[in-house]
């Protein structure tokens, strides 16, 4: 991304890797990475445009590691605020989960001045709606991201740098957004190329 500047119109939309897709790193490192690479996401989007994370917390060895706060420590580095965090659940509140939550957290970020939102949306969405693969952000929480930036922002076009098999990518093209995708995968990109949502 430091390579290709953004332009104008462009806002990502993504998830950044867990630290069991990067575990050579170990704990430290992970976290290390996770805030630095999501600094930069945040610095690499034009001013009038958001990043929005969609991250589930996970458990290490008895361990809570809190990936909104991990988020949080990003906006600050990268200068920018946090524009609203909404609580999506991944199974039927009261639902009891062992090891991966039952919920995940969306956080939307910005450099630029933003007013307060014309049509706020919920704080908390009940489902996050299909999910194409088990890490997939959720089809009803893309919609989310992607009716936010239609109602909020100018963006044209919707960037996810770690797109996996590409839901972020295809709610994208539902709302009218051009979309681009990278994944080190090379099965989950050609997966990504061919996936529609209703």
């Amino acid at each position: 991304m430091e390579a290709n500047a953004a332009d104008g119109g462009m806002s990502v939309v993504t998830s950044l890797p867990d630290l069991s897709e990067l575990h050579a790193l170990g704990l430290g490192g992970w976290r290390a990475w996770f805030i630095d690479a999501a600094s930069r996401v945040i610095r690499w989007v034009p001013p009038d445009g958001v990043a929005i994370f969609f991250q589930s917390d996970v458990r290490l060895g008895g361990k809570w590691i809190d990936k909104s706060y991990l988020i949080n420590r990003a906006i600050e580095e990268a200068g920018a605020s946090l524009v609203w965090h909404k609580i999506v659940c991944r199974k039927p509140p009261g639902s009891v989960a062992i090891g991966r939550p039952s919920y995940s957290h969306m956080l939307c970020a910005s450099r630029g001045d933003r007013a307060s939102p014309l049509r706020p949306g919920p704080d908390v969405l009940p489902d996050a709606g299909l999910m194409p693969w088990s890490k997939a952000m959720g089809v009803e929480a893309c919609r989310v991201a992607c009716r936010f930036l239609r109602e909020e922002t100018s963006t044209r076009v919707v960037v996810d740098p770690f797109c996996g098999r590409g839901t972020v990518l295809a709610v994208a093209n539902t709302f009218g957004f051009d979309a681009l995708g990278v994944d080190l995968g090379a099965k989950r990109c050609r997966a990504a190329r061919v996936l529609t949502v209703g």
